[in-house]
């Protein structure tokens, strides 16, 4: 992508923020308009082809941030009170969807290995609060309710990780007679120093910014600055040790948010922004990559699967660890609907681009692609006549369960 590509790509921005006010009012969210300004791009020959380097470090930093903050900002004590419902949707939904999921593509797709049809089941499973923002910021839903879904997309990317980056390294393997067992053990120890470095990390930073801060030592200004820094050290220092820097990531995430204090939202007000605009370019490259090749990628199974994923493979494991919980049957359905692949599940795809380049086997992009695209129009269009009714039906019944906290 030349200096031409990001030069349009800036205007564009610029572009959407004068009119984003507006644009929310027709339901046309950010990734529908960055997607298809790529899509535009890549239809005019702005050409991004695999192996570039800039391409993996944006989808990684990108990762890593997104990992960061969602850690960050889920605020433990807050979700204190539904630790109950996260456990039911985090450990009992989550697993169940994966491997759905695995079975599903292996189904679909049974000329695909175990190592890819394991990379589309997890690296689909992650949901994304971006693409249903209406429901989430609408105070006429429930605050438990948006509390959870929030909650959930915030952590089930982090808890995803660690199944995505084994299946790649089994897909590795693959090529050079590497054992699942091996394969194993090898990501096995990448998430240990990942996750040790990235607790140490997070802790240290987060107590030094706050006793900083409280002494008048640091601006409140370059404390956010310092705050983006910190998912970026987490990634690249665990590389260089030799560990997960996506598990490094979102640990540190969870150890700064549980020793910064009470400046905490405030800090990392900033990593939310860059979080925004990279998010924008990611979504743009989505649109370049992808939707401009939909001929080139695209298969009756690949939109079998994506009708899928959208529907039993996420709403029937969520409904089904909800059950007993004591939430009415509308509240179940409207969580399960919006579980909406996005930003993590791209980004996922493109580090896979990256790596195999043109061995990606065409299913796995064809179908990765296919299923947020779906995505991105269904939930997005949806989300804010959807929680309008939800919240109107809330406000009438008053669900003792959902209308607590």
């Amino acid at each position: 992508m030349g200096g031409g590509a990001i030069a349009i790509f800036a205007i564009i921005v610029m572009g959407y923020t004068l009119v984003s006010g507006r644009a929310k009012q027709f339901y046309v969210s950010p990734p529908i308009v960055f997607t298809l300004v790529g899509a535009l791009l890549g239809l005019a020959r702005f050409i991004v082809p695999a192996g570039n380097d800039a391409i993996k470090l944006l989808a990684e930093a990108t990762l890593a941030l997104i990992l960061f903050h969602d850690a960050a900002q889920a605020h433990p004590r807050e979700l204190l009170g539904d630790w109950k419902l996260l456990a039911r949707m985090l450990f009992v939904a989550l697993p169940i969807s994966i491997a759905i999921g695995f079975f599903a593509a292996q189904w679909l797709f049974p000329e695909l290995s175990v190592a890819f049809v394991l990379f589309i089941a997890s690296a689909l499973a992650p949901t994304d609060a971006g693409l249903g923002a209406p429901t989430i910021l609408n105070p006429i839903v429930p605050t438990r309710v948006r509390r959870l879904l929030n909650g959930e997309s915030g952590l089930n990317d982090g808890l995803a990780t660690p199944v995505v980056l084994f299946a790649l390294t089994l897909a590795h393997g693959s090529s050079t007679s590497i054992s699942a067992m091996s394969a194993f053990l090898h990501a096995a120890t990448e998430i240990l120093i990942g996750a040790l470095f990235g607790i140490v990390l997070g802790f240290v930073f987060g107590w030094l910014l706050r006793k900083a801060e409280l002494r008048g030592w640091a601006d409140p200004t370059m404390a956010q600055i310092g705050v983006v820094v910190i998912p970026l050290l987490a990634f690249f220092g665990a590389e260089l040790l030799h560990g997960n820097g996506f598990i490094a990531a979102f640990i540190a995430g969870t150890a700064y948010a549980g020793s910064a204090g009470e400046q905490l939202d405030h800090d990392i007000m900033l990593a939310e922004e860059m979080n925004t605009l990279m998010g924008f370019a990611v979504w743009a490259l989505f649109g370049m990559l992808f939707v401009s090749h939909l001929a080139d990628y695209v298969t009756w199974p690949c939109v079998f699967f994506a009708l899928l994923a959208l529907i039993p493979i996420r709403m029937l494991p969520l409904w089904l660890s909800l059950a007993g919980s004591g939430l009415r049957e509308p509240t179940k359905w409207f969580i399960a609907w919006f579980g909406p692949r996005g930003l993590a599940s791209v980004v996922f795809a493109l580090i896979a681009f990256e790596e195999f380049g043109t061995d990606l086997p065409r299913e796995v992009w064809g179908v990765m692609g296919v299923t947020v695209l779906m995505c991105v129009f269904a939930h997005g269009i949806t989300a804010p006549p959807f929680a309008e009714r939800f919240g109107a039906w809330a406000k009438i019944e008053q669900p003792t369960m959902e209308m607590a906290g």
